[in-house]
């Protein structure tokens, strides 16, 4: 197929300052980034199928600089949606956090829903990516699923691959395609098997509590694994949601496209009313060693929730969310820091909108003066023809 891979300079500069968390809870095995102040309502981020926490190392290691908490979560072997739930719970739980952001992409995007439909409480706000509702498509594309644990690794592997597009792509989207192939050659049979089972078992996303206005769904316009008629559905679910879309980025845009992708998770972070503790974290090497049981205190602890948060409409998770972020945007900041801190906003913003226009300067200026210069070259054509007339 291809030469070698080749680690990325930043992915392995990131290993070298964030460590890897593994801990066993239960039969499971979960291994995770955390790096950012731990007061700080953390953003999770859950990968597809061919995803692992690794996939997430650039979102990390820029918003962490903007002091903002990252988690990054392998999905564990689990068998289906039930299991899911209880065991990413018991998940936050172990680490101490009660409520968070999910940021999930594909598989990542729809099981981040799942949670957000049947634990409402824990779940702030929700950036879906390329994803879906329900698996009715998949288990239709996919009739060997009965037999999908007995299915040797490299044939798993195989299947998951070509699920991804092989053609001509612009360089940064081969990259972000070769590091997702290195991490599913990481990727044991059970887990592969786990994940494609979790893609086919019958399921859908129910309503949610959550409001739409805390809501963000962030979307790729070309080739995408995810066909265009799912993505759609998630958009017509949501229809008050905040709609992030990227013109090109491919199956993994949060690697091929980190700019954009960070720009547009750190607007939805400010959006829902959580903003970085500046004062918590002087730098990116001293920022979240942490993650282990214990420390990783969100500072807004809540013990009636995680345990008896089963998604009853009497406990009014709609309101909760919806009331909760606000008051971490007074926590955030004293009144001496706000001008300064208004200041680096601005600066951050600005900076990264730039990000935004530059891929797209060319067709600005080519819309702008392309008229001009049809204009002056009639002009000029037009005083010609009047010279060699008073010639003639």
């Amino acid at each position: 197929m291809k030469t070698a891979f080749s680690a990325p300079g930043d992915y392995i500069y990131f290993k070298s300052q964030v460590p890897l968390h593994k801990i066993p809870i239960g039969t499971k095995q979960w291994r995770y980034y955390d790096f950012g102040p731990k007061v700080v309502p953390p953003l999770i981020c859950l990968p597809g199928t061919a995803g692992t926490a690794d996939v997430y190392y650039k979102q990390i290691m820029s918003l962490s600089m903007k002091d903002y908490r990252v988690i990054s979560v392998d999905i564990p072997r689990v068998w289906n949606h039930h299991e899911w739930i209880q065991a990413f719970e018991k998940f936050l739980d172990a680490i101490d956090v009660h409520h968070m952001h999910l940021y999930g992409t594909s598989l990542g995007g729809f099981v981040a829903q799942l949670f957000a439909q049947h634990r409402p409480r824990r779940v702030w706000s929700l950036i879906p990516s390329n994803s879906f509702l329900d698996t009715c498509s998949f288990s239709a594309s996919m009739p060997w699923a009965p037999v999908v644990s007995w299915t040797p690794s490299f044939l798993l592997k195989r299947y998951v691959l070509m699920g991804i597009r092989d053609g001509p792509h612009e360089p940064f989207i081969v990259d972000s395609v070769d590091f997702v192939v290195s991490q599913v050659e990481t990727l044991s049979k059970d887990v592969l098997a786990s994940r494609l089972t979790l893609t086919v078992d019958a399921a859908s996303v129910g309503p949610l509590l959550l409001s739409d206005s805390f809501i963000t769904i962030m979307d790729t316009n070309d080739y995408c694994a995810i066909p265009q008629q799912l993505k759609h559905d998630v958009r017509e679910r949501y229809p008050e949601a905040r709609r992030a879309f990227l013109k090109t980025g491919g199956d993994f845009p949060f690697l091929s496209r980190p700019d954009e992708v960070n720009l547009h998770l750190q607007l939805h972070m400010r959006r829902v009313g959580v903003e970085a503790r500046a004062d918590l974290v002087p730098g990116v090497s001293k920022g979240g060693s942490g993650g282990s049981p214990g420390e990783g205190n969100d500072g807004r602890e809540d013990p009636d929730d995680a345990p008896r948060d089963d998604g009853e409409p009497s406990e009014g998770p709609s309101t909760d969310s919806q009331l909760h972020p606000n008051p971490e945007s007074s926590e955030s900041h004293s009144l001496g820091d706000q001008p300064l801190s208004n200041a680096r906003v601005c600066h951050v913003v600005n900076e990264d909108i730039m990000v935004l226009f530059l891929p797209h300067l060319q067709d600005i200026l080519f819309l702008h003066l392309f008229p001009l210069y049809l204009g002056s070259l009639c002009i000029t054509l037009n005083n010609c023809w009047k010279v060699r007339r008073s010639i003639k």
